[in-house]
């Protein structure tokens, strides 16, 4: 009997999709699947996580596709995104745009498949910011904050997950004058980390 080819990538994938499990709770069996693959230069395959914190979380898993290569910072060695919404993961809704639900996963589709490549070349580290020029389709004008989840250390680790968290303009300056550690933790304060739901307060 042969024995089973070792497949790095196949390897990485089970390794990272345990992590993630471990890190958002158990994923969702559906996938949102890209019509072109995103090594080809289609869309992201997206993965929904709705047994973690309240509400529904949207990761990448094509960032890092071998243990070592792909998206990295000054904490993680490898990493791949994620997002969250207040809102309970509803298949139904999911490609309407005019449901709320719907219409917050298509904004975290957008704003996943821009950063996606350029966090290929780009350092994204805990605290930065980010801005889509105004004239941008559909993502002009937004503001975003980068953090480690759910927490990070000084000791750079294999894997971690990066979140992307959109704020308000008030909030992205606030973070541009003092850090994106301070907003980081009003966010925390107030209960609206690490949620991307702009329905509430500004806390700067």
């Amino acid at each position: 009997m042969s024995k089973k080819k070792y497949d790095p990538m196949e390897q990485w994938y089970e390794r990272k999709s345990s992590l993630m499990a471990e890190m958002l709770g158990k994923e969702h069996n559906v996938v949102m699947h890209a019509l072109i693959p995103y090594y080809i230069g289609g869309s992201l395959d997206l993965y929904y996580y709705a047994k973690g914190i309240p509400g529904t979380a949207v990761a990448t898993k094509e960032l890092s596709e071998v243990s070592g290569e792909g998206s990295s910072n000054r904490v993680f060695k490898n990493y791949e995104f994620v997002m969250f919404t207040k809102r309970r993961l509803n298949l139904k809704a999911a490609e309407r745009e005019s449901t709320p639900f719907g219409k917050v996963l298509s904004t975290m589709n957008a704003i996943l498949n821009c950063l996606a490549p350029y966090s290929a070349k780009a350092k994204l580290n805990p605290g930065d910011t980010c801005e889509f020029p105004v004239d941008m389709e559909e993502l002009g004008g937004r503001c975003l904050i980068f953090d480690g989840y759910p927490t990070y250390s000084k000791k750079k680790a294999e894997f971690g997950l990066m979140a992307i968290i959109e704020i308000f303009r008030s909030e992205m300056e606030f973070a541009r004058k003092h850090t994106g550690a301070e907003l980081l933790a009003r966010l925390r304060e107030e209960g609206f980390y690490p949620y991307t739901d702009l329905d509430r307060e500004a806390v700067a």
